[in-house]
């Protein structure tokens, strides 16, 4: 007589407890990757911040790699989709162009946003992690690829030197501005009417 053969395991889903538990996580390890970069936060300090004691840390994160690409990528989406949703009913590609370098730079400069560390500081991941930021980096800026392929711009601009000179602008402007007398708006707006050679 041959003996039955066993039904599979069935794999255990996350309970709601472990699932909140590791968006709790996921939400001190942004303020700490945010706060003190990535080369300066370790997975020893997440978990003394998060309460969570030696190995069991590995039980909701597989790494300190992994856990900076997952909040890295979600920081890219949640900002895509605001940059996109603002920009779906226009028409008009300048206004596009205006609105989207308003709407990145009221991500960017709003000093309770983790957005902005969690995008830009990977120059001390390793390379491999590295490598991979930049590729999803690459593919967030895809929107202001396609808004700047409809403008009407001479033949002559190169639209990828075009694109790298208006990004750069937006994501430097938090090494200098402050609080005062432009707003993260208005600066959107002078952004845009520079790449548009003066004209508002």
């Amino acid at each position: 007589m041959t003996k039955a053969k066993a039904a599979p395991r069935a794999r255990r889903q996350p309970t709601e407890q472990g699932s909140n538990r590791r968006a709790q996580i996921l939400e001190i390890a942004a303020h700490l990757f945010a706060a003190k970069g990535y080369a300066g936060t370790s997975m020893r300090d997440i978990g003394e911040e998060a309460g969570v004691l030696g190995g069991s840390l590995y039980h909701h994160v597989k790494s300190k790699d992994a856990l900076f690409a997952e909040l890295h990528n979600n920081a890219l989406d949640q900002a895509g989709t605001r940059i996109e949703e603002a920009v779906a009913t226009l028409d008009d590609p300048w206004e596009k162009l205006e609105t989207a370098c308003i709407t990145m730079l009221e991500i960017q400069l709003d000093p309770q946003s983790l957005t902005t560390p969690l995008m830009n500081d990977f120059r001390m991941a390793p390379e491999p992690l590295r490598r991979l930021l930049i590729e999803r980096r690459d593919a967030f800026e895809t929107i202001f690829a396609r808004i700047i392929a409809e403008l009407d711009l001479p033949p002559h601009i190169d639209l990828s030197i075009y694109r790298n000179t208006l990004l750069t602008m937006l994501n430097h402007t938090t090494d200098w501005y402050r609080p005062g007398r432009l707003s993260p708006a208005d600066i959107g707006r002078q952004v845009a009417a520079i790449m548009r050679g003066g004209k508002v």
